[in-house]
């Protein structure tokens, strides 16, 4: 037997062994998943003949399901056939219904906005109407699912809601035409300035980069140069439209995005297949900590190709990709099949759901194993926990008071109120409330529940406990007293500390009365520290070359840039 001969033989026995071994993991573990199917079959027949009490069958099922795959990761669902038309809907963005966001408050049923140009708009529907019945049957007992399935029907079917109205006396019925309603993925777009253009992108169903791309031609029809690209707490969505989104400004043939999961017949690497609309005008993107999936695709691509300057927080680390697969019953499974790498080769994927602590506990990347990853032209990207922007902007934190104006829709319905009492606006970029108008808010607000806990009074409470266990508290207690009382005197006053930022909201909120949410958006302009930042790099083109370059200051050359979620 020849040299060759005898390694053919040992090579073709190596393999003989391998799927040897192999076709006895497969048999165990078929075996394994017979017999634990056996086991919960045969424990649901017990369970479902002997408990104490009626079951659903149908809901004690589901219940297993979504524990099961909980302990997977939080993207993977099982989808029943009542849920299906709802599914549909997060990746199309299309429904028949009227258009509007109905929201259940303090045992009301109120509409929170109503989206311009489509039926419930068009009827005469207003932000702050509360609606008692819809088609004759009475919503308050009704669930925000319940409300949200009598609104939804076939496109040309009547919607008739019985609505109350501030400063009308009865209430009144509004007879809504259903339509098809597509969400829209860019709500806005228009010009900041003479030279710079923004819009945003709230969601990637499908067209969202024929969208993106109608809304940057319209820009530069405008006069537009340079751009802001507002993916703030965008969630994500279609793997597809993230390259398709991305293809507009990077050249054709290069990589976007590579998916590598368990399947490796399913791996594949995307990229852009067309010509792109414009490689030179200035980008800036703007990002927050919610911005997540796809959304982190386009503005991690665009960093790695170097293409544009990221402006605001370190994105979500949401590096997973789903797909879903038909089960029976008309019930479907969203599972995770993939991680996905952007062009620089890292995976902005954050906790680690694999590996768990005893307590069921997850962890996070940490700083210190991030690994370093190269853009084109040579910058340090880092891998393991989103997207971190060239130009840090933390989200300023709103005072205690504005939160409570916020959570107790003190704001909401100030503005319902104001709109009622007044007919038109300035444009809502020029919309200012007098120092008049804010007192009158400000009396509006009395005899409200404005009961709530600052900073400074927590911490006192808990140094407060503390002495009491230590046994000191008499011999600090006329000094706790005093402090208690100052920061008492002081919260009598953070109407006018904090009127600026409360003003700010109030403002918006007005606006987004007469022009909708489009005039929401333009009333906060001056007054967003990211658009600001982002404004003004562009208007500075040495910075915005510079950080484009290795060596430029950008946070996202350091570990930990950005803020810890």
């Amino acid at each position: 037997m020849t040299n060759r001969t005898k390694l053919l033989a040992t090579l073709g026995l190596g393999a003989l062994g391998l799927v040897s071994f192999r076709a006895a993991s497969d048999s165990e573990r078929y075996f394994e998943i017979a017999k634990n199917l056996d086991i919960f079959a045969t424990l649901f027949k017990e369970v479902n003949t002997y408990y104490v009490d009626e079951i659903t069958p149908g809901k004690l099922v589901k219940t297993g399901i979504d524990g099961m795959l909980k302990s997977l990761d939080p993207y993977t669902n099982y989808i029943p056939e009542d849920d299906i038309e709802d599914f549909r809907t997060l990746t199309t963005g299309q429904y028949g219904g009227i258009g509007a966001v109905v929201v259940k408050r303090n045992g009301k049923t109120v509409v929170q906005s109503a989206y311009e140009g489509y039926p419930a708009q068009k009827a005469g529907l207003l932000p702050g109407d509360e609606i008692l019945t819809i088609n004759n049957i009475n919503v308050d007992k009704k669930t925000n699912a319940d409300i949200s399935k009598l609104l939804k029907g076939q496109a040309n079917s009547i919607a008739k809601l019985m609505v109350t109205r501030y400063g009308q006396d009865k209430p009144v019925q509004i007879d809504i035409t259903r339509d098809k309603i597509q969400v829209d993925n860019v709500p806005y777009y228009g010009m900041l300035t003479s030279d710079i253009g923004y819009f945003q992108l709230g969601g990637f169903t499908m067209d969202a980069g024929r969208e993106v791309r109608n809304a940057v031609l319209k820009l530069k029809e405008k006069g537009a140069k340079k751009l802001i690209f507002d993916i703030r707490d965008n969630p994500g969505g279609l793997l597809n439209e993230a390259v398709n989104i991305s293809n507009l400004f990077v050249d054709k043939g290069l990589d976007v995005v590579s998916t590598k999961g368990k399947v490796t017949e399913w791996n594949k690497t995307y990229k852009a297949l067309d010509v792109p609309l414009d490689t030179q005008i200035p980008i800036a993107i703007i990002t927050s900590n919610r911005s997540a999936s796809a959304s982190e695709i386009v503005s991690g691509v665009l960093q790695d190709y170097d293409r544009a300057v990221l402006v605001g927080e370190r994105t979500f680390g949401k590096g997973l990709v789903q797909a879903t697969r038909p089960l029976s019953y008309n019930s479907q499974l969203k599972v995770t099949t993939a991680k996905y790498y952007i062009p620089s080769g890292r995976c902005i994927q954050e906790i680690d759901y694999s590996h768990r602590a005893d307590d069921g506990a997850l962890s996070k990347f940490p700083d210190s194993l991030r690994t370093a990853f190269k853009t084109q032209a040579g910058r340090t990207v880092y891998d393991g926990g989103g997207v971190a922007p060239d130009i840090d902007v933390q989200d300023r934190e709103i005072a205690d008071i504005t939160r409570v104006l916020i959570q107790k829709s003190y704001l909401f319905d100030y503005a319902t109120r104001y709109r009622s009492e007044h007919a038109t606006i300035a444009p809502a970029r020029d919309f200012k409330l007098l120092d008049a108008d804010y007192q009158k808010f400000v009396i509006y607000l009395q005899g409200k529940n404005m009961a709530y806990s600052t900073d400074a009074e927590r911490s006192l409470t808990d140094l407060t406990k503390k002495v009491k266990e230590e046994k000191h508290y008499d011999d600090v207690k006329l000094e706790l007293d005093a402090i208690k009382r100052k920061v008492a005197a002081n919260k009598t006053n953070d109407l006018q500390r904090f009127k600026p930022e409360i003003r700010e909201l109030l403002e918006e909120e007005i606006a987004s009365r007469y022009y909708y949410e489009k005039g929401r958006t333009e009333a906060g302009f001056n007054d967003d520290p990211n658009i600001q930042a982002a404004v003004a790099v562009l208007n500075d083109p040495n910075r915005y070359a510079a950080l484009l370059k290795p060596g430029g200051r950008a946070a996202s050359a350091t570990k930990s840039a950005g803020t810890a979620k």
